[in-house]
């Protein structure tokens, strides 16, 4: 199948089904604010290396944890209760992701959070559409993740750790706290057996994008969160 180049000036997308095989839709246009929204809401998003030109994904199957159906260790639960690390909501957005892309780049040799996407996020964290979720030991963040929110979706972008099981307690904090506020989904994108551990699943694209139009019906919880 052809992948589509997007126009700067339109912020249109193709329909995800004419995405290839490997789940690539369209190639170009830019990381506005608008564009990336629009995006979410169409079950596209961009993901690229920094020597790419901007590329947009919709692949099939989709990689999504049900909030009611996290999975969570013995191990980790009792960690948690033991209070190990502070986590917050929305204290630290940029340090998150700009430590999230040194880590990525430190343990892969490369990674997808260019500059351009660190301003595009930190844009839409201004505008309360962004969220990040942070773990610290004392004043030293060890782990954390961030993501966009619309309606009763989440769509999870990153995380990282550089304490054991730190990104882990932040993630699980995160799940606990949507399923109390009825989140229908949380959009892991693509398969990692890391996330399958905690209750993703793997469902078609037809079933995502029919469960994505359900929770975009429902109010989108703007601004800054908080734990409390």
């Amino acid at each position: 199948m052809p992948v589509f180049e997007l126009r700067r000036e339109d912020f249109s997308f193709p329909p995800p089904h004419l995405a290839d095989p490997s789940g690539l839709l369209a190639v170009g246009g830019d990381l506005s604010p608008g564009r990336i929204l629009e995006a979410y809401r169409l079950g596209i998003f961009p993901w690229f290396s920094g020597n790419d030109p901007l590329l947009w994904w919709s692949p099939d199957p989709r990689l999504v944890l049900f909030p009611e159906k996290l999975r969570v260790s013995r191990s980790l639960r009792q960690k948690m209760k033991k209070g190990i690390f502070r986590i917050t909501f929305d204290r630290a957005f940029n340090e998150v992701i700009r430590t999230a892309a040194e880590v990525h780049r430190e343990k892969d040799g490369g990674t997808w959070i260019t500059d351009g996407m660190i301003r595009a996020y930190t844009e839409l964290h201004r505008m309360g559409y962004a969220h990040s979720v942070e773990a610290w030991t004392g004043e030293c963040l060890v782990g954390g993740l961030y993501g966009v929110s619309l309606g009763s979706a989440f769509f999870g972008e990153s995380m990282f750790t550089t304490v054991s099981d730190a990104s882990k307690v932040a993630f699980v904090t995160l799940v606990d706290w949507l399923r109390k506020r009825e989140f229908t989904l949380i959009d892991c994108q693509i398969s990692t057996e890391h996330l399958q551990r905690f209750g993703a699943e793997e469902i078609s694209r037809t079933v995502f994008l029919r469960l994505l139009e359900t929770a975009l019906g429902d109010p989108t919880l703007r601004g800054r969160w908080s734990l409390s």
